[in-house]
């Protein structure tokens, strides 16, 4: 990144500040093919919230044309650890992370021949947000809590879990996969 040059009415830097100097990106990242970022609504009163995470007809899901859910899943994750990577051949993963809690998510594009393969998205989820994260079988996923408390995750799949060998879609890749440096929380 190239360092900004002053403009009339602004105030001139040092050079070491300015060699320094950048502007984050608050851009919408570009996509993984077949991800799906589904904004939810929360309804609140004087007693609580209520969110609904979707609508199911026979399995299918309303707001993921394609989806049929085939089970529900809850996992915790401690504060500070990273679960990393998952990837699944057959399996598409549905994602909520309540909005108390706060992951940070990293999905990287696997499938040979996506018109995506080798793209990374990191993003974070829960932090006062309700959605859901639609993750397709080839895109390997992980998380890593970076808040202060036990985050909690809500997963739908379309392929139930086997813990028998060859019938298990539960692959890994090294947590470091994509570099450590994908786990650190930006500061600035």
């Amino acid at each position: 990144m190239t360092a900004p040059q002053p403009t009339p009415g602004s105030i001139r830097i040092t050079a070491e500040a300015r060699a320094a100097y950048s502007v984050q990106d608050y851009g919408k990242a570009p996509a993984i093919d077949g991800v799906q970022i589904v904004e939810l609504r929360r309804f609140n009163d004087d007693g609580g919230s209520i969110t609904e995470l979707g609508r199911l007809t026979e399995g299918l899901h309303a707001q993921l044309p394609g989806f049929q859910v085939r089970q529900v899943n809850y996992s915790e994750v401690e504060p500070g650890a990273v679960k990393a990577y998952h990837l699944h051949l057959r399996q598409t993963d549905v994602w909520y992370v309540p909005p108390c809690d706060k992951l940070l998510l990293v999905l990287h594009d696997c499938r040979d021949g996506s018109p995506t393969v080798g793209k990374t998205m990191r993003f974070v989820l829960g932090d006062g947000k309700d959605r859901l994260v639609r993750i397709p079988p080839g895109v390997a996923h992980g998380t890593a809590n970076i808040g202060q408390q036990r985050g909690r995750i809500l997963y739908m799949v379309d392929v139930q879990f086997s813990p028998t060998p060859g019938e298990c879609d539960e692959g890994r890749l090294p947590w470091d996969f994509l570099g450590a440096d994908i786990w650190t929380v930006v500061k600035g």
